[in-house]
């Protein structure tokens, strides 16, 4: 049965080009994740901000490395894709930004984020956030990207709302943490808001 609409993206949008390394014009650096990186993932993961807010934990470097392995093999698939967010100069590893549950078809993916302790309070996510929304919607050309917290990560609602994503309601008891269920801030930004 024909679709009656073509699809927003098809398939090769994204794996048809090795994936970019996006600058933010502001010393740091959207890069694709490399092998050597799982030490600094393993550490990063270590940090209680980052159980508190996350459903996984690291518990090896073999782990982190297994881990890169599939966000370097998920821009093939074009079913997320994930970037390491360091230092410009330094390449010190603040960060990850992420498009996740992609739909090339209908245009739409999830933005996801974390940063590491040290870089905390410094902006990284929302440089990263907004450098990752430019290129979906400019580049790419997706429709709509949107983003989920729990409404509990107050330090997360100020990214989403300063990198232009409107909260657009609250899901219920929508994801299980370790310390129970959490409503969650339900954030979405449009091509040309």
């Amino acid at each position: 049965m024909p679709f009656l609409i073509s699809p927003v993206l098809t398939p090769g949008a994204l794996a048809r080009t090795p994936q970019p390394t996006l600058p933010t014009g502001d010393g740091l650096l959207l890069r694709p994740w490399r092998a050597e990186d799982a030490p600094a993932v393993h550490a990063a993961f270590q940090d209680r901000l980052i159980h508190q807010w996350h459903v996984r934990s690291c518990d090896s470097v073999e782990e982190a490395a297994g881990w890169i392995a599939q966000w370097q093999q998920a821009w093939k698939d074009e079913s997320q894709v994930q970037w390491a967010v360091v230092d410009e100069e330094t390449d010190e590893l603040l960060g990850r930004v992420a498009l996740r549950q992609i739909l090339l078809g209908d245009g739409v993916a999830e933005v996801a984020y974390w940063t590491v302790a040290r870089s905390r309070g410094r902006g990284v996510a929302f440089r990263a956030t907004t450098t990752l929304t430019h290129w979906a919607f400019e580049e790419i050309g997706f429709h709509r990207l949107e983003l989920f917290h729990a409404t509990a990560n107050e330090a997360s609602c100020r990214v989403a709302a300063k990198a232009g994503f409107t909260l657009e309601g609250t899901k219920r008891s929508a994801l299980l943490h370790p310390d129970g269920w959490h409503d969650m801030h339900f954030h979405a930004r449009v091509h040309g808001d």
